[in-house]
C-alpha cells in the first residue's frame, strides 16, 4: 500500500499511529481518542480495516484516518481444504465441486419437467408424441432421481463433516490444541489462529514506514500487531512505546467459545504480547483490576470511560438531531421506551419485547439498524416474536445516528434500557450507551449485572430489575414511569455528569501519551513525511 507524497511534517508533541481492526465508521471510543489526542497537539494516524478492500483516507478532525486493505487467505484453516474421510468418506472435496453439482442437478430436473410440459402441449394439439420418446424421458427422469439422491448423500456427508468441525471442539482437534498448547506455551497461537498473521502481514509495514513515537493498539487483535512493530522499531534503535487499550475481559467472552480453538489462541496471543506494552487502558475500574491480575501488570491500567462528547456534541454540527418521536409516529404523551445499540441475544432487549403486553400504553424505540441494512437476523427474530405478541405495531426499529447526536437524539424518550444478561464482561464496565442515557438525562432501567446495577442504585438514576425476569422488568418500567422526575433530579449533581464526558477521560488518556514520551531523547524520530491520500 502506498501513499501520496506530501511535506514532511511533524507534530511538536510526537506521532502517535492507532490501531483498529475495523472500518473506524460505529466505533465511537476510537473516533473519540483520534480527534482529541489530535486536538491536544499530537499527529495522529488512525489505521483501520477497509470494509471492502479499497484503501481509504479521510480526516477527523484533526487526526487522519487511513483504511488498509487485509487479505485473509489464513482465515481459512488447512482441514478446510480437504475432505473429512472419517465423517465421510463419500462426500465431495471441499474446492465447490459439490454446490456445481448440486445447481447442474437442478438444471437437469428442470429441463426435464421443461420436456415433459412439451409433450403434454403436444399431446393437446394433436400431435402426440411416440412412444419410445415418452419411455426414454421417463428413464431420464428416473436416472435424475437417483442421481439427485447420490449428489445429495454426497453433499450432506460433506456438511456434516464441516459443521461437525465448525467448532474445533472434537477428540482431534482438542488433542491438537493441547499438543500444541503443551509444546509452545503462549506461542501456539501461530498454529491454532493463524490468521492473526493476516493482520499483521497488512498492519505492520505501514506502521513501520510511518515510524511512530507511540502505537496506541484498541484491544486483543492489535495488541499483537502494535507489539510487533514496537519491538522492531527498539531493535532500529527507535524508542517507541506502545499503549493497549484493553476495550474488554478477553478471557470473559461468551463461555462457549471456551470449548473450542478459538478463545484459548485469541488468549494465548494477548498473554505473549501484553508484557511487551509501556500502558495499559481500559474502560472501567473492575476490568482495570481483572487485568492487572491476569497480566501480572506492574501498575494498575488507567481508566478512560467510554464517554460522550459533550463539546463536540454541542457545537460539532449546525444541524439539530432527527426527532425520535417523529421516527416513530407517536406523540408525546405516547410513553415510549428507548435502546440503544446491538441487538443480540445476550444483549437481553427480547424481555423488554416481551414485556410489552403488560404495558399496553408503551412503546419500544430500538435504535439499532446498522448502516445500509434494512435488518440483521437478530433484530428480525425479535420483530417476529413482537409479532406472535401482537405488539409489532408498538416496536420501532430505527437506525444508528451519530455518536454526538445519540443522547439529544435519545433525550424524547422517557426512559432507556440496559437489560444485558449475565456475562462476565457485562459484569464489570459501563457501556456506551449507560453514558449516553445519562447525558439524555433518561430515567434508566437495567438489569442487575454488577457496575452498572451498582452505579444506578448509588446515584439513584433509575430502576434495577433481574436479568430475564419479565414480571420484575415490568416493575421497574412502571416505578420509571410514575414518577420519573425522581429518577431525573440525579442528573441534577453537576459533578456526576461532568466526570461522565469524553473530555474528562482525554485528560486520562493525554496524560499517558505524556508520561511515556516525556523522557523522549531529542532527534529520535526526525524527518517524517505525513502522506495523505491513499493510492488505489
Amino acid at each position: 500500500m502506498g501513499f501520496d507524497d506530501a511535506a514532511p511534517v511533524r507534530a511538536a508533541r510526537g506521532r502517535v499511529v492507532m490501531l483498529v481492526d475495523n472500518g473506524v465508521h460505529g466505533d465511537s471510543r476510537v473516533q473519540k481518542a483520534a480527534r482529541s489526542a489530535a486536538d491536544a497537539g499530537w499527529e495522529v494516524i488512525l489505521l483501520g480495516r477497509a470494509p471492502n478492500g479499497q484503501p481509504q483516507t479521510w480526516r477527523l478532525g484533526g487526526a487522519e484516518v487511513r483504511l488498509i486493505a487485509v487479505p485473509d487467505p489464513l482465515r481459512r484453516k488447512r482441514h478446510e481444504f480437504r475432505r473429512v474421510l472419517r465423517r465421510g468418506p463419500l462426500a465431495y472435496p471441499p474446492n465447490g465441486v459439490a454446490a456445481h453439482r448440486a445447481q447442474a442437478m437442478r438444471a437437469w430436473r428442470t429441463d426435464l419437467r421443461l420436456r415433459a410440459a412439451e409433450f403434454t402441449l403436444a399431446d393437446r394439439a394433436g400431435r402426440p408424441v411416440s412412444g419410445w420418446r415418452r419411455r426414454a424421458l421417463r428413464a431420464e427422469e428416473i436416472a435424475a432421481r437417483a442421481t439427485q439422491k447420490w449428489v445429495s448423500f454426497r453433499y450432506w456427508q460433506l456438511t456434516r463433516g464441516q459443521q461437525a468441525r465448525k467448532k474445533l471442539s472434537g477428540p482431534v482437534d482438542s488433542f491438537y490444541t493441547w499438543f500444541w498448547e503443551a509444546v509452545r506455551g503462549d506461542g501456539a497461537w501461530r498454529r491454532l489462529e493463524p490468521a492473526l498473521w493476516d493482520w499483521e502481514l497488512a498492519f505492520g509495514p505501514v506502521v513501520d514506514e510511518l515510524r511512530p513515537d507511540l502505537i496506541h493498539a484498541n484491544d486483543y487483535k492489535m495488541l499483537g500487531v502494535g507489539a510487533r512493530a514496537a519491538l522492531r522499531a527498539r531493535a532500529a534503535g527507535r524508542p517507541t512505546k506502545l499503549v493497549w487499550d484493553a476495550h474488554e475481559f478477553l478471557p470473559g467472552l461468551n463461555p462457549a467459545l471456551s470449548r473450542g480453538r478459538w478463545l484459548r489462541a485469541q488468549c494465548a496471543h494477548e498473554r505473549e504480547y501484553a508484557p511487551v506494552a509501556d500502558a495499559v487502558v481500559t474502560v472501567s475500574e473492575a476490568l482495570a483490576e481483572l487485568l492487572q491480575r491476569e497480566h501480572r501488570l506492574s501498575e494498575r491500567p488507567a481508566v478512560v470511560m467510554n464517554a460522550p462528547n459533550v463539546a463536540f456534541a454541542g457545537g460539532g454540527s449546525a444541524a439539530p438531531a432527527p426527532d425520535l418521536r417523529a421516527l416513530c409516529g407517536i406523540g408525546p404523551e405516547v410513553p415510549l421506551l428507548a435502546y440503544s445499540g446491538a441487538i443480540a441475544p445476550v444483549r437481553g432487549v427480547d424481555v423488554a419485547v416481551a414485556a410489552l403486553p403488560k404495558l399496553p400504553e408503551v412503546h419500544l424505540a430500538l435504535v439499532s439498524l446498522p448502516p445500509g441494512k434494512d435488518s440483521t437476523p437478530s433484530i428480525a427474530a425479535l420483530q417476529a416474536r413482537a409479532a406472535a405478541l401482537g405488539v409489532a405495531d408498538r416496536v420501532h426499529v430505527l437506525p444508528y445516528v451519530a455518536h454526538h447526536e445519540v443522547a439529544a437524539f435519545l433525550s424524547a424518550a422517557d426512559a432507556a434500557l440496559s437489560p444485558l444478561r449475565h456475562l462476565p464482561n457485562h459484569e464489570i464496565a459501563l457501556s456506551n450507551k449507560f453514558f449516553e442515557y445519562s447525558h439524555a438525562r433518561l430515567p434508566l432501567v437495567v438489569s442487575d449485572v454488577r457496575t452498572m446495577a451498582d452505579t444506578v442504585r448509588s446515584t439513584g438514576q433509575g430502576e434495577v430489575f433481574r436479568a430475564d425476569d419479565v414480571d420484575d422488568f415490568v416493575r421497574a418500567v412502571r416505578a420509571v414511569l410514575a414518577d420519573p422526575q425522581r429518577y431525573r433530579a440525579a442528573y441534577d449533581r453537576p459533578e456526576l455528569l461532568d466526570a461522565w464526558t469524553w473530555e474528562r477521560q482525554a485528560e486520562v488518556l493525554d496524560g499517558v501519551y505524556t508520561r511515556l514520551l516525556a523522557k523522549r531523547p531529542a532527534g529520535t524520530n526526525p524527518g517524517v513525511s505525513v502522506r495523505a491520500g491513499a493510492a488505489g
